[in-house]
């Protein structure tokens, strides 16, 4: 079973909203996942990144791929956290 970090769309139409979600590859997009780790609203100006770090961390060392668009989030949600 091969494990993704992707994304998975709610909201109605027009207007998307979305979960970051740790599932299995073949699941379908919308379909089961195995847990919730951040959300992505793309509506809102500028866009909003919600990320649960110490879950996706966890998922990443367990072998989670994460997909390019999440890849790209999490950078840059990265870049505008300061670092400590």
């Amino acid at each position: 079973m091969a494990v993704k970090i992707r994304l998975s769309r709610f909201g109605r139409k027009k207007m998307p909203f979305y979960r970051i979600v740790v599932a299995d590859s073949e699941a379908p997009r919308d379909g089961k996942f195995l847990e919730i780790v951040g959300t992505y609203d793309p509506m809102k100006d500028p866009f909003e990144v919600k990320l649960y770090q110490e879950k996706i961390q966890f998922w990443l060392d367990k072998g989670a791929l994460p997909t390019t668009t999440v890849k790209s989030l999490l950078k840059k949600a990265a870049t505008t956290v300061p670092a400590e």
